[in-house]
């Protein structure tokens, strides 16, 4: 029903991903798979409600009845079969500005702050640009999956009197989605030692066959106050310029920090386009986002079949997300090494492994596959191509 084969011409429209190779350092006619968006059009009731929106003429402040939070929540009770209560909802204008506002709002400068590496750079970010402390806890790849070194966990807790945990899940460029016991787990070691846990699931919707995506409160209903969930439509429907993301917070205290701390930066109304775009994919969008996921499939093939033939590299099978990271380090070469290929040889714009921690991401790579199969079959050929200096069809 849907034509995700589309090529969609993206230059010329002020796009991140393609029109800002020259401002960060890449050639103009690098391919590229680098930021979280996709190269598919969003779902067809998504653009007939912004177009409506539009022709309306008037952009006045908007906001948003108790039909939003149902929308919503609904979505994952469905989905997940997980209904969190509508007053818990706090809107933001993305994940990451409610992570930076989290750190602000329940830490102090200098408190440690956990993250699993290698893990979203942003995440380095709101720490760091907040004066707080990075504690890493890396997690550990064994048998081709990567998992969680509880005893390393616990212990920088302890050892770095850590306040806050920022939680990746589905983990992001790892693609582990993280079972119930290791969500568990992590949760009771949290509340063993007073940490609170903010847990960015913005790829939840983004879970191959096979696979569950558990929201942590789900999976540690008796730590209701002890935790944020902060969730957003942006990265399963490609609508993430419309700055419009779903905060979950329990604790009504807590939820009335988070607000202050918002306040404080003068934030209030939200973009209207972002509000119906939201409502309108969770009410209207999960019959194409179940077309969608099996699509993606095709270009994780395509993928694994590249990786597959380039000597000393390897996918990290995924479990969700639409990424690959890909497993450079048995060829013997350097980071600097590594990237030029890619960038000067293959002629692609792809985010190198040590953005996600020095050390827990050097010798990867992390291709974004969420594009049509023509776009990733090309890409596909220019990586082995360069890496092999063979075409990367059979």
């Amino acid at each position: 029903m849907y034509d995700f084969d589309e090529i969609i011409e993206r230059r010329g429209t002020n796009s991140l991903k393609y029109d800002f190779a020259a401002e960060r350092g890449r050639p103009a006619d690098a391919l590229p798979l680098w930021v979280a968006d996709m190269d598919i059009r969003a779902p067809r009731p998504v653009i007939d409600a912004l177009v409506e929106t539009a022709r309306r003429g008037i952009y006045g402040y908007s906001e948003v009845k108790e039909e939003y939070a149902k929308s919503v929540t609904g979505w994952f009770d469905r989905r997940f079969g997980w209904k969190p209560d509508t007053a818990w909802l706090v809107k933001t204008p993305g994940v990451v500005f409610a992570l930076a506002h989290i750190v602000r709002a329940f830490t102090e400068k200098g408190d440690g702050v956990l993250i699993q590496t290698p893990v979203y750079y942003p995440f380095f970010e709101v720490i760091e640009d907040n004066d707080r402390r990075v504690v890493e806890s890396e997690l550990v790849l064994r048998g081709g999956r990567y998992q969680i070194d509880f005893d390393d966990f616990e212990r920088k807790i302890v050892d770095e009197n850590v306040k806050l945990f920022l939680l990746c899940s589905p983990h992001n460029p790892t693609c582990r989605v993280w079972s119930a016991e290791e969500l568990t787990r992590m949760g009771q070691i949290c509340h063993r030692h007073g940490v609170l846990v903010a847990s960015d699931e913005i790829h939840c919707d983004l879970v191959r066959q096979g696979f569950e995506h558990i929201p942590y409160l789900k999976a540690n209903p008796s730590l209701a106050d002890e935790c944020i969930i902060c969730t957003a439509p942006t990265k399963a429907f490609n609508m993430a310029g419309l700055q419009v993301s779903n905060n979950f917070i329990p604790n009504e205290a807590r939820r009335s920090a988070f607000r202050k701390e918002i306040d404080k930066s003068g934030y209030s109304q939200h973009n209207t386009f972002g509000l119906v775009a939201a409502k309108t994919a969770y009410d209207a969008g999960e019959e194409w986002l179940n077309e969608l996921l099996p699509y993606l499939e095709g270009n994780l093939d395509i993928l694994r079949e590249a990786a597959a033939r380039i000597e000393g590299a390897r996918l990290i099978e995924p479990e969700g997300t639409y990424f690959a990271w890909i497993d450079f380090r048995d060829r013997g070469l350097s980071d600097e090494q590594i990237g030029q290929i890619i960038t000067d040889k293959a002629k692609l714009w792809l985010d190198p492994g040590p953005i996600f921690g020095k050390k827990a991401g050097s010798g990867f790579q992390r291709i974004a596959y969420a594009s049509p199969h023509a776009l990733i079959r090309e890409a596909a050929d220019r990586l082995v191509h360069a890496f092999e200096g063979k075409s990367g069809q059979s």
